[in-house]
């Protein structure tokens, strides 16, 4: 898994400005027991470079996709970061991996509860798991060096923008119902505004909002 992921990397070098997995998300895409965060069902799949079904119509992430949403971050083993869409806790062990601390806030509470039982049960003591609206972030941890949004949303949240520290970096990706999707990567700048750019197109689930 991790090869292709590398072949992935190769591939996409010109979009992503990335030519390799960092040595730190390398390392931790080779550590994340990934057979342990999917269902019974799927565990012979659990090493294949593609998305997996994990129930409620959602998946598990494509390893690739995780792994450069990690290293779009540009993390640093200090940093603080917010998850939105916690899932299967796949994208928060590798996180957990490279920084200090990892929140992670899931909407369906059926997968919130179990991705915080199994990332409890794989050791991971920096990921906090809340159930809620992914849409309001976390202002109570606020603010983040890094934000990783693991569905798509129609445009960024600002409750998220306003979440991140200055210089701090989010990976999102964006687009509406029946649009195309673009993996993007924002940079707070200093007078609270931020820069985007656009990494690659990308399918992801919807991101849901709660309800009021």
């Amino acid at each position: 898994m991790v090869s292709e992921v590398d072949a992935m990397y190769a591939e996409t070098r010109v979009e992503t400005g990335l030519g390799a997995m960092s040595p730190a998300v390398r390392a931790a895409l080779g550590r994340v027991e990934r057979h342990r965060l999917v269902a019974p069902a799927q565990i012979g799949a659990a090493y294949r470079n593609h998305p997996l079904p994990i129930g409620a119509g959602q998946t598990i992430s494509q390893p690739y996709i995780v792994a450069l949403s990690a290293d779009l971050l540009n993390p640093k083993a200090s940093d603080v970061v917010l998850e939105v869409g916690t899932g299967s806790g796949y994208q928060a062990a590798l996180l957990a991996e490279v920084v200090k601390q990892v929140y992670s806030i899931e909407l369906i509470e059926s997968l919130g509860r179990t991705a915080a039982a199994r990332l409890a049960e794989m050791g991971y003591r920096n990921v906090e798991v809340r159930i809620g609206d992914g849409y309001a972030g976390w202002p109570e941890k606020a603010p983040f060096d890094g934000i990783v949004v693991t569905a798509a949303a129609p445009q960024v949240p600002p409750a998220l923008a306003a979440q991140l520290k200055p210089g701090g970096r989010m990976v999102i990706p964006v687009g509406g119902a029946g649009d195309v999707q673009y993996l993007k990567v924002l940079v707070k700048r200093a007078d609270g505004g931020y820069d985007e750019k656009r990494v690659l197109p990308v399918r992801f689930v919807p991101l849901v909002p709660g309800k009021k």
